[in-house]
Parts: structure tokens; sequence; C-alpha cells
């Protein structure tokens, strides 16, 4: 594979992304690359979606990303995201997971908007959760858009950083997957794992080297190096970890649409690398775009 454009990291608004599946595939197509990753949050909602929508020349993995927790040595619960590629969404164990942590979204989300209802803020939760698919994962970024709309912040990243980020009044936290079973369900259900931005420092404590390696052992595949939120420091010591353990390294952007100032394509996973991935996968097909018959 030369000259591909890989992307292994977007959302849609199934989750928390602002463009539907059918236009998410579009952009993807309109930006040069050949090859997108739909790794909504916690939901596998969107594949069908995407697949029929796909555009001659532009192929789609199949994937999610996956709400997990670690314990550091120090006994600190770390918030860690782990993305699943190409596995059998049907799996009974991912799909009861699945639908546990959807759950616990719109619970989370009621209880958020509860509080800053009670405080005057104008946010409704039934209104928010009318506006999404009755089995939609829903967050804080609903959450954010709300209170744009209600002119209360101008940008999502605002109502982060006044409103619903970590540590402030109105934050309530979520009990996420261990790791440990995140990688052993999609094991199970043929997929491959990826560590999404694991050094983003922004996002709070990282995860060890040595629990990275022993995750390697378990059987995640690889590590997603090159993040808009990653520095050259972090990508470098990235790097050399998934050598050094024998981890695929990946590129993506983490693409959100509106929701965030990152572009689609905006970082790419190698192509020998995205074989290796493919190589590794047994649980769904990589879906490609083909010319449909003209009526």
């Amino acid at each position: 594979m030369v000259d591909v454009r890989i992307d292994l990291h977007t959302h849609s608004a199934v989750s928390d992304g602002t463009d539907s599946p059918t236009e998410l595939v579009r952009l993807a197509a309109e930006s040069g690359l050949d090859v997108l990753a739909l790794t909504d949050h916690d939901t596998t909602a969107g594949w069908a979606e995407a697949t029929e929508a796909l555009p001659p020349g532009l192929s789609l993995v199949p994937g999610a990303e996956l709400s997990c927790e670690a314990v550091s040595a120090d006994g600190w619960k770390v918030s860690v995201h782990v993305l699943a590629y190409l596995f059998d969404p049907a799996a009974p164990a991912l799909v009861a997971e699945q639908r546990r942590l959807r759950q616990e979204r719109r619970e989370r989300l009621r209880a958020m908007a509860d509080r800053m209802a009670a405080d005057g803020l104008p946010v409704d939760a039934d209104e928010i959760l009318a506006g999404l698919a009755p089995d939609a994962p829903a967050g804080r970024p609903h959450l954010a858009r709300a209170l744009v709309r209600a002119g209360v912040v101008e940008t999502v990243n605002e109502a982060f950083d006044r409103f619903l980020g970590s540590g402030r009044g109105y934050y309530v936290p979520r009990t996420d997957t261990p790791v440990e079973t995140a990688v052993d369900m999609i094991a199970e259900a043929g997929g491959v794992t990826v560590l999404a931005h694991p050094f983003a420092a922004s996002r709070g404590p990282a995860l060890s080297e040595e629990t990275i390696a022993a995750l390697a052992e378990r059987g995640l595949a690889g590590v997603e190096v090159d993040h808009p939120e990653h520095d050259l420091s972090a990508r470098e010591r990235l790097r050399s970890l998934a050598d050094e353990l024998g981890l695929i390294r990946t590129g993506s952007s983490d693409y959100h649409g509106t929701n965030k100032t990152i572009s689609i394509g905006q970082e790419t996973t190698d192509p020998e690398q995205f074989e290796a991935l493919l190589e590794r996968a047994g649980g769904a097909s990589l879906r490609t775009g083909v010319r449909r018959a003209v009526p």
C-alpha cells in the first residue's frame, strides 16, 4: 500500500461528533483519505449507515472507542480509552458491556444536567436526550452544545473549562470497563485493540509504561502514537515503547466535527502498520466503497 492516507480514529453524530456517518465518509473522501475508521464511543450503531454511504475508493474500518479504566501503582484510577477494530459486533459480552456503558452515560448526563438546572443554567436533560436516538450514547459534549445554543458559552471547550471538566462543580464520575476486560472482550470477538492517545497530558494521569507492557502481553495490539494531543516528546516515547514491545503504531485525527478544532486526516497511519493491524483481525471485514449501477 503506497501513498495511502489512513485515519483510524473518528467520531460521528451517533456518539459525540457532529457529522452523520454519511457526512463523515463523504468528508473523508473529499479530504483525500483512502481508509477511514469509524470509532464512535461504546456503539456500533453507525456502521451500517457509513457502509451504505461509502463513496468509491474509500475503505471503512468498522470500530468503536471503549471507555475504560486502569488502576495505577499507587491505587488511583486512570481513565483509558481503547480503540477496537474489526470485531464481531454481535459478541454477547461486548454487546452487554456497551449497553451498560451507554445507559450509564445517559444517567450521568441527566445527573449533571439536573445539577446545572438547579443552579439556574438553561439545560434540560429531557430535551437533550429526546434529540438522540433511543440507544445512542450521551455525554458531556451534548451538554456543552446545549450551553452553546443557550448562549451561556461561546464554544464547547469553554463549556468544559467552566462547567463540565473534572473537578468542576457539575462533573459526575462514571464507572468504566477495566482495561484488561476490554482487551479480553475484543480479542474474544475477533477484534484488534489499540490504546487511544495514551500519553495525552491534558487528559489527566497516563498509563505507566509497565502497565502498557502488561497489556501487550495480554493481547493489546498497538498504541496510537501520532495524535493531535501528543507532543513530540510523547510521540518519541511511544514510538520507542511500541518498537520495544512489538506493538503496532497508529496515527489518527480523533475527528469530532465542529466539537473540536481538528481536521479529519490531520494525523495518519503508516500503510505498513495498517497492514499489520489487518493481519491481526478476525471478527469483521473491511468495507469498501463500490460504484453502484445507474438505473
